[in-house]
């Protein structure tokens, strides 16, 4: 019981930070596009705003890598958005894969459990410990809480594990769309004032 609960504690403190950090205003916050636009558009774009913009949330880390290259062609901008893009996902999953473990393990935890409880149980009774039905009774029951714990841990963990998975995706998803508009507004190969009034 003692790894299982250790386990649900790693796995409710996972949970509780990653619905912190993976929060949408805090990943991709409003009109943060459209604020690059106009530092752009009033030549207010410098280093300052840039470093500004680069620690503000992982969409401006993103933006901020093709801001960086603003004076190279629409490639080299992409290619430096895209080697942010990775990192930036990357911290995005972090601990993840603790989560997914910890699903994956603590039914194993309490099996473990279980079948250590039985082979108590049925040494006693050989050893004539247990004298009757009842006791046996108790002893496997008790030995089958580790199981049924096992099982309370792991259930919710992995659907928190699939539900940030989904999550990260949609909120990657969302940052290639908006890095990919200010790309191309910058470059002139989208229509300027239609592509700012959409990011707003």
């Amino acid at each position: 019981m003692v790894p299982i609960i250790a386990c649900s504690v790693i796995a409710l403190a996972i949970v509780a930070e990653r619905f912190w950090t993976l929060q949408k205003k805090r990943v991709i916050p409003r009109h943060l596009v459209a604020q690059v636009w106009h530092w752009h558009n009033n030549k207010q774009l410098d280093l300052e705003h840039i470093k500004q913009l680069r620690g503000s949330s992982p969409l401006g880390r993103v933006l901020a890598s093709g801001l960086d290259n603003l004076g190279h062609d629409r490639e080299i901008m992409k290619e430096a958005i895209e080697e942010t893009g990775r990192h930036v996902i990357h911290e995005l999953e972090r601990y993840l894969n603790t989560l997914g473990t910890i699903a994956a393990i603590t039914p194993l935890l309490g099996l473990l459990g279980t079948v250590i409880g039985m082979i108590e149980v049925f040494t006693r009774l050989t050893s004539s410990e247990l004298g009757n039905v009842n006791s046996l009774a108790g002893g496997i029951s008790e030995a089958l809480i580790t199981t049924a714990s096992g099982l309370i841990v792991a259930i919710p963990t992995l659907m928190f594990y699939r539900y940030f998975r989904g999550r990260i995706d949609e909120l990657v998803v969302r940052m290639e769309q908006e890095a990919i508009k200010l790309v191309e507004v910058l470059h002139g190969q989208r229509e300027k004032d239609s592509s700012v009034e959409s990011l707003s």
